[in-house]
Parts: structure tokens; C-alpha cells; sequence
């Protein structure tokens, strides 16, 4: 069963890396500023823009809502294209206030679907980002999917690299509970075996804990490919 095989993945990779405590923020709007600024950068450089917003205190929606836009774009210049970024972050507190009047808890009231439609029409904020908003700030049960993902189980023989971000997802929600704990793990253990081991390019399969599993389905892909030839 697909089941079966999507938890001995997740036991592999929790009895290689524990628990990853994921996601590194104090609070829920840290979480939200955090997935914006991650997006096409390392979260080395993120963690180098979030210490520069709370030097000044801007880690909270009535502060952040307040703060010039040219400031912020200076303060978050560690995370890359700032201020592309600036404005994102600006547009989400413009949906905040406007819609909840900047208060999270009512946000994150709402029922799942709605509120990731909700996000996903504002100006900057993707799958992968309003995703992350939901699991990791809202504490929902959504499963977010990012290019490890999609490499890493392509690799197993699970997904095909070119199947859409909904397309994968599903492979998850319709295989395991929908458990927001267990998928804040499991994505989180996806992100530190691709990091390590499942780059584009360098692949350390002797090391990875996944290593025998991708071995083995890449061999049963080869194979098939000279039966069909």
C-alpha cells in the first residue's frame, strides 16, 4: 500500500535526522515573514533579515504595518531580492488589516479552503508560501510540497518530476492521516534529506538514509525502460 511505504519514507528520515522542530520562529506572524522571505533563497540568509527586523522591533503586525516600505526593503536585504520581497510582505499586511484587521487569530480561524484561497490571492504568495502560512503558522493540516519534494520522491519512483505542485500534494493527503503534526515533520524531514543528500545535480545516495530505496527504483525504471526498447 502506498500508505505503507509513505511511512516507512518518514521512518527512515525521523530515525536519521529526529525531530526537526521545524519551523524556527518565536511566533506565527515570524512564521509568515519567514516564508516570504525564503522564497529562491537559503534560510541562512533568511534568519540574517529576520535578526535584522527584530534589532528594530518589527516582528509583530502592528509594527511591520507601520514601517516604510524603502526601510524594510534595507532591513531584509540579507534575504535577496528585497525589494520584490518588501512589497510582498507589505501586501500581506495590507490583506491582514483590511480583511481581519491585522488580528492572525481571526485569520487563522477560518476554514482551511478559504483561507488558502484567500492568500493565494494576494500579491506574492504562491502554494508553497501559503502552504506554509496554513501548517507551519496556522497549525492546519495541509501538506506543502517544494522541489525537494518532487526530487527526492521522483527519485523513489513515487512521482514524476514533471507532476504538478496539487498533484503531489495529493500523493500525501490521500495517503496519510491528515495529521498537521505529522505533516509538519514529514516536510521538514524532506527539506533536511534534500539539503544533505538530493541536490540537482550532486546526489549522495551512499550516505542518505533513502539511498537503497532510490537505488532500487532506479534500477526497476532502467529495467523498464530496456523491456519497453
Amino acid at each position: 500500500m502506498l500508505k505503507n511505504r509513505l511511512m516507512t519514507i518518514y521512518d527512515l528520515l525521523y530515525n536519521a535526522f529526529g525531530p526537526r522542530h521545524w519551523w524556527p520562529a518565536d511566533t506565527p506572524f515570524e512564521v509568515i515573514i519567514g516564508a516570504i522571505l525564503t522564497q529562491n533563497v537559503s534560510w541562512k540568509n533568511v534568519e540574517k533579515a529576520i535578526a535584522a527586523l527584530k534589532e528594530i522591533d518589527a516582528m509583530t503586525p502592528e509594527a511591520m504595518a507601520a514601517l516604510p516600505t524603502d526601510m524594510l526593503a534595507e532591513k531584509i536585504r540579507p534575504a535577496g531580492y528585497f525589494n520584490m520581497k518588501a512589497k510582498k510582505i507589505k501586501a500581506f499586511m495590507e490583506y491582514l488589516y483590511s480583511r481581519y484587521d491585522g488580528s492572525l487569530d481571526r485569520m487563522f480561524q477560518m476554514p482551511l479552503p478559504v483561507l488558502r484561497k484567500e492568500l493565494l490571492s494576494v500579491y506574492g504568495i504562491g502554494q508553497e508560501t501559503a502552504d506554509s502560512i496554513i501548517l507551519y503558522a496556522g497549525n492546519m493540516p495541509i501538506f506543502v510540497v517544494d522541489a525537494y519534494t518532487k526530487r527526492i520522491f521522483s527519485r523513489l519512483g513515487l512521482v514524476d518530476e514533471n507532476y504538478s505542485y496539487e498533484a503531489v500534494q495529493r500523493l500525501f493527503m490521500d495517503n496519510l492521516p491528515r495529521d498537521t503534526r505529522l505533516y509538519n515533520e514529514y516536510h521538514a524531514l524532506i527539506v533536511a534529506a534534500g539539503n544533505m543528500y538530493c541536490g540537482n545535480r550532486k546526489k549522495k545516495c551512499g550516505l542518505c538514509p533513502l539511498g537503497l530505496i532510490c537505488t532500487a527504483a532506479d534500477s526497476l525504471e532502467k529495467q523498464e525502460g530496456r523491456d519497453k526498447a
